[in-house]
């Protein structure tokens, strides 16, 4: 099984949903993410981080408020967005890594 960071190395754009499960903005975030990942599907990956369970990994990366949506390509931040994000705006995001 691939790790967190063999994943965001790749070649290709990471779009990083680190969220929690008690949080309401991450579940209305939910659906967007998942419409995002079927969208750019061979193109981009898509993850779905829960902070609760990889707190090193949140840690790591800084992140206080969830929902916080990171971009990665080749283990490089892109992009960063605390808060619910637009599916257009994420779109937007992924086509100009690709």
């Amino acid at each position: 099984m691939e790790t967190f960071q063999q994943i965001i190395n790749g070649e290709k754009p990471v779009l990083v949903d680190f969220f929690a499960t008690w949080c309401g903005p991450c579940k209305a975030m939910s659906p967007i993410i998942e419409s995002v990942g079927k969208e750019v599907q061979g193109k981009a990956r898509v993850l779905k981080v829960d902070v609760d369970k990889n707190p090193a990994v949140a840690a790591k990366y800084g992140i206080q408020a969830v929902p916080t949506i990171i971009l990665f390509k080749q283990g490089k931040i892109l992009w960063r967005n605390a808060g619910v994000t637009d599916k257009q705006t994420l779109l937007q995001q992924i086509q100009a890594a690709i």
